[in-house]
């Protein structure tokens, strides 16, 4: 199953109130492991970028001026993250300014259905603590100390980390490496190989046999191909 693990900046809080999109982070996860793939974009926002809010991500105002507009990067956006579900920490906060985004252009929102909020499962699994990403980094040990500033794509692959331990699919995986590596030693765990009942029919036939032999006997006088070849049934006697 496809996932995309997003996160973004903002110049505030508050899309309804003038804020807007200054960044975009995505990070592909397929089966609940990251692919690789991601997708990043910083946002001109037409406006002029708080102290509050450059303190948290440290974009200004002049570097974002250079950047492209929202409107010129959404359809390689919406390619990038499809109908696939989206993971976001907070998500009520980073769609709706990306909803914000897409009706000033008169384009259709992300529905709420197709939403996984990690804060929401945060809460859940760890209830009565404080669950933002740092936590969680430090809680299931993984390593944020690139995270100086908030950025939406170092965030969405921190993110993509806490995910598959918040939902237990790294020990799904640790567990069924561990059965894999059992399997090729010929059991799983304390419990032998499985055999079929019924053996499958052999695909090569006594023809299948004799035409090979025939080939191999042009070969020469020691084609390697002896070394695995049966020795012929002997003759019934007379």
């Amino acid at each position: 199953m496809r996932e995309i693990v997003l996160d973004t900046e903002t110049t505030g809080l508050d899309p309804l109130r003038g804020d807007r999109l200054v960044e975009i982070g995505c990070v592909e996860i397929f089966n609940r492991m990251p692919t690789g793939q991601t997708y990043h974009v910083y946002i001109n926002p037409e406006r002029d970028m708080p102290a509050e809010a450059f303190a948290v991500h440290g974009l200004s105002t002049e570097f974002l001026a250079s950047k492209p507009l929202f409107s010129e990067v959404v359809d390689e956006f919406l390619a990038f993250i499809g109908d696939t579900p989206l993971v976001i920490h907070n998500a009520s906060f980073d769609v709706s300014f990306i909803n914000a985004e897409l009706d000033r252009i008169k384009k259709q929102a992300i529905p709420k259905d197709r939403l996984v909020d990690t804060l929401l499962l945060a809460r859940r699994k760890h209830p009565g603590v404080s669950n933002r990403l740092d936590d969680l980094c430090s809680r299931y040990s993984i390593d944020n100390s690139r995270r100086t500033k908030h950025g939406a794509l170092l965030d969405a692959e921190l993110l993509a980390e806490v995910y598959i331990d918040l939902i237990g699919a790294r020990q799904s995986q640790l567990i069924l490496a561990s059965e894999t590596s059992d399997t090729r030693a010929g059991s799983y765990g304390d419990s032998p190989r499985r055999q079929r009942e019924v053996p499958l029919v052999a695909r090569v036939s006594d023809a299948d046999r004799d035409a090979h032999r025939a080939f191999v006997a042009t070969l020469g006088d020691k084609p390697i191909w002896n070394d695995y070849l049966p020795a012929p049934a002997a003759a019934p006697a007379a």
